[in-house]
């Protein structure tokens, strides 16, 4: 009888020791198990369990001999808490008290992972401080900081032509520019080109001229008539149109330069006329227009003959006359280069602005209701030449036709502002005088 209770003993105390393992962990980890009384251990003893009072007393055998083999534990689950309690068997088979043992470390590297659901990834939790690849930022890139005051200069290149700066007998800058598909007219420039030592020479940028070395330098203009004298017709009737009006203004100019090379300085006629004209006046040199005479592909000419014959009829292009110089300060100014064909209306329409710049070409005076138009634009003198292209009607129609002519002309290169005047405004157009003192820039 008392062997079969030790044996009911030491399975409860197994029983026991079971369920504590598979408890849950408590909150805390230091938290202690309530502890198990003697009482709530031991099982009431029945009547017929009870030892016979006679018999003699039975040793209790060796609770862990006795006791059979816990079965092999499983490994806990990775999420489930380990255990906190086991039992302490002491010496005295009914007094089993609970006892703490440290929590079971488990190692890191141990670990099953848990189920997962299928189809359902478990996230994943980025370190800290790692920013994900797809998740970066592009480095943002600072603009280049460019110093206005420095930035240096654009370089020019070689072939790049200043309009006011041709050098003489350069080909290749001219070439560049001509008109597409004209085979002649690299002879037309190469021509042009004659002119252009004589005028960068002695001719500054405002038109005025360097008579006094000039006059040294007339063998330089000897042997440049020469060359338009030499000029083969067949040749220049393959030219452009422009290129034939360029000829003759450049031999115009040229002409104009030697014959005050020749009559410098300017001798008065006479002491009335230095009064009346002063003593430079360009008026002093008698037949300068009709008298004086050059050769052109082996036809005489004089400045009269070219005016009439080529730019009053044949070419019919106004603008021409502000291109032609009178070496006067009222004059239209003297280029420093030749004219060219494949850039001549640019050339021309430079002209006309520079020359309606001078205030002894063209002024306004609102207050006084005038409009102040040079002398070469009357009637008698270059106002008619106008009229054939720039007459009209509709506007100026109290002005003379000649007048009116050139009002719309003019209104072509002036603001939007004086434009407006000139075409609705009420004024009186009065002619300025006429300045001619030689265009003379000697030192």
């Amino acid at each position: 009888m008392a062997k079969r209770l030790a044996v009911y003993t030491s399975s409860l105390i197994v029983l026991v020791s079971i369920i504590g393992c598979l408890r849950p962990k408590p909150a805390t980890a230091t938290a202690q198990a309530p502890s198990t009384s003697k009482a709530e251990l031991t099982p009431p003893v029945t009547d017929d369990l009870k030892p016979d009072e006679g018999a003699p007393p039975v040793t209790q055998p060796d609770a862990a001999a006795t006791a059979p083999a816990e079965p092999d534990k499983a490994e806990p689950e990775a999420n489930e808490p380990p255990m906190t309690q086991a039992i302490l068997v002491t010496d005295d088979p009914n007094d089993v008290a609970p006892a703490e043992s440290p929590p079971r470390q488990i190692e890191p590297n141990n670990l099953e992972p848990g189920p997962i659901e299928p189809n359902q990834s478990a996230p994943v939790v980025p370190e800290p401080n790692q920013a994900e690849p797809n998740d970066l930022e592009p480095a943002k890139v600072e603009p280049d900081k460019v110093d206005a005051n420095n930035v240096e200069p654009v370089k020019v290149e070689p072939n790049d032509v200043d309009a006011n700066n041709v050098e003489p007998i350069k080909m290749a800058p001219a070439i560049l520019e001509a008109e597409p598909n004209d085979p002649n007219a690299a002879s037309a420039v190469s021509f042009h080109n004659k002119c252009a030592g004589i005028l960068k020479s002695f001719v500054d940028e405002n038109g005025m001229v360097d008579y006094k070395t000039l006059s040294r330098k007339r063998l330089d203009l000897k042997s440049l008539f020469d060359d338009f004298d030499q000029l083969d017709p067949n040749e220049y009737n393959k030219w452009s149109r422009e290129d034939k009006m360029a000829l003759w203004i450049n031999a115009y100019n040229i002409q104009m330069l030697d014959i005050i090379a020749r009559n410098y300085p300017v001798k008065p006629i006479s002491r009335f006329h230095s009064v009346l004209w002063g003593p430079n006046s360009v008026r002093h040199i008698e037949g300068k227009w009709t008298r004086y005479k050059f050769l052109v592909m082996d036809e005489v000419f004089t400045l009269s003959e070219i005016k009439e014959r080529f730019f009053s009829k044949e070419f019919q292009e106004p603008r021409v006359f502000l291109a032609l110089t009178r070496a006067s300060l009222s004059s239209p100014p003297l280029r420093n280069e030749p004219y060219y064909g494949y850039k001549l209306y640019k050339q021309l329409d430079e002209q006309v602005r520079k020359f309606l710049a001078n205030p002894l070409a063209f002024g306004i005076d609102k207050e006084k209701g005038k409009v102040y138009l040079s002398a070469l634009f009357q009637k008698t003198d270059y106002g008619d030449q106008f009229v054939g292209k720039y007459g009209t009607d509709k506007k100026f129609k109290q002005k003379e036709a000649e007048t009116a002519a050139v009002l719309n002309f003019i209104s072509n290169y002036v603001s939007e502002e004086v434009k407006s005047y000139l075409e609705l405004g009420n004024y009186t157009v009065q002619f300025i005088g006429y300045n001619w003192t030689i265009n003379d820039g000697s030192q």
